[in-house]
């Protein structure tokens, strides 16, 4: 089964994707992307443990990147694993989730 997310550090930070990101995993997601969201500052999220990403997440990550442009805040995946970069550009979301040319592939 998969573990919930880490929680966020005292200090601020990126939001830590899990290492595998399921329906199971994504409702616990939603709610830390919405806190984050509500964070002053920079919009980061650390893809770099992920080994496996399904729908579920990819949309909330399409749809936090949304709305963070919407709002002016700067949204960034931070050292995606190769896995995520894979699954990513395979469903042809590379853009809509901010990955940028430079990122592991």
């Amino acid at each position: 089964m998969d573990s919930p997310l880490p929680l966020p550090d005292a200090q601020e930070g990126p939001l830590r994707l899990p290492v595998h990101g399921t329906t199971v995993t994504a409702e616990d997601l939603r709610v830390r992307l919405v806190m984050a969201a509500d964070a002053d500052g920079d919009f980061e999220v650390d893809a770099s443990e992920v080994e496996s990403v399904g729908q579920a997440v990819l949309q909330l990550l399409v749809a936090a990147r949304a709305e963070a442009e919407a709002n002016g805040q700067p949204f960034r995946i931070l050292n995606p694993s190769a896995a995520f970069v894979d699954r990513v550009t395979r469903c042809q979301l590379a853009e809509a989730i901010g990955l940028q040319a430079g990122d592991k592939s």
